[in-house]
């Protein structure tokens, strides 16, 4: 899987404002931000991501996600 699938994957399944991924093919880390995290905490907003790639978790397609996770008013804040 290229960072590009991975990104796209993600993004079909939660709307994204932003996203980028970085990764060597099996450990990954991601930046998403979603209005869909808005009033998530962190741990929901991840397995919101996790549920937009579904078995490929479960099957070792992505081994590793690690990720951070914001709203667009975090992310302006951040930046």
């Amino acid at each position: 899987m290229t960072a590009e699938e991975l990104q796209s994957l993600i993004a079909a399944g939660l709307p994204c404002e932003h996203i980028s991924v970085e990764g060597d093919g099996r450990h990954w880390f991601a930046t998403i931000v979603s209005a869909d995290f808005e009033g998530m905490r962190p741990i929901a907003r991840h397995q919101r991501v996790y549920a937009t790639l579904g078995e490929r978790m479960k099957t070792d397609e992505v081994h590793a996600l690690s990720m951070k996770t914001f709203t667009p008013t975090e992310y302006a804040k951040n930046q």
